[in-house]
């Protein structure tokens, strides 16, 4: 018999609570072994040691499951696949800055259906699963239902662009300036909370490059179970070209336009 989605995101759920015990008592503390990568990004003995929980805690509750982490890469090809980034934000973990994540997701048969996103130094989770709605609580607090905003003006909508040098390197800044020309408001709030913020209504849009599966895919299962969007900037759903576009729906056709021109107009 098929496992229910409610178990496996009982089991992510768990998952975080694993990853929050690795990762926060590390968070701005003296001494963290920080390393560069091939790819010279960093790395933190915090992500080492986060990813590993998780995939100890899967590999005794599913061990027929695939793993792709960031930090250990790809197990065994399997129907079902847990997706993990053990700390999304490693730049601002290793310098004491909050805003920092772990995101674990479950794909199942090639579709993502479950995510949870937890920041415990900002105490605050985020989960969801298909059909069973997007939710949030803080510490001591009861779990809340979110939704994406209502707002349907480009002129009333906030956004997020991660960084102007990302947008720079895709070669996509003319783009973003102007999308940025025509909206309320623009910040770079940096990372997963951006996505977070978008579920609860707080922002219309966010817009990533060089991601990888483990960089969106737990956000993208809460954003769209929150009644948003999320594509890559060709408007394809997938998590696998390397551009995000994330929106609350109701203008994701307006600002994939607006980059479109503002692309071909540079």
């Amino acid at each position: 018999m098929p496992l229910a989605l409610e178990d496996d995101l009982a089991l992510a759920l768990r998952l975080a609570d694993a990853a929050d015990a690795e990762s926060l008592p590390r968070f701005d503390a003296a001494g963290l072994d920080i390393r560069l990568k091939a790819d010279r990004t960093h790395v933190t003995e915090a992500d080492l040691a986060t990813e590993r929980a998780i995939r100890a805690l899967i590999g005794a509750e599913r061990p027929g499951d695939a793993i792709f982490g960031e930090e250990f890469g790809a197990s065994d090809a399997a129907a079902r696949r847990w997706i993990i980034d053990p700390i999304d934000g490693t730049a601002n973990y290793m310098r004491g800055v909050p805003a920092w994540g772990t995101m674990i997701a479950l794909e199942i048969d090639g579709v993502v259906r479950a995510g949870v996103v937890s920041m415990p130094a900002f105490g605050r989770r985020w989960w969801a699963a298909d059909g069973l709605g997007a939710w949030t609580s803080a510490s001591g607090e009861e779990p809340a239902r979110i939704g994406v905003s209502d707002v349907s003006d480009l002129d009333s909508a906030s956004i997020s662009f991660q960084s102007i040098g990302q947008w720079r390197d895709a070669g996509q800044l003319d783009a973003l300036l102007a999308l940025q020309s025509l909206v309320w408001r623009d910040r770079a709030y940096g990372d997963v909370w951006s996505y977070m913020l978008l579920a609860e209504g707080r922002l219309e849009f966010v817009g990533e490059f060089d991601v990888k599966e483990y960089d969106v895919a737990a956000a993208a299962a809460i954003v769209r179970e929150a009644g948003g969007s999320f594509t890559s900037l060709e408007g394809a759903d997938s998590l696998t070209t390397g551009s995000a576009i994330a929106s609350n729906g109701i203008l994701h056709e307006e600002f994939l336009r607006v980059l479109h021109d503002g692309a071909a107009g540079a």
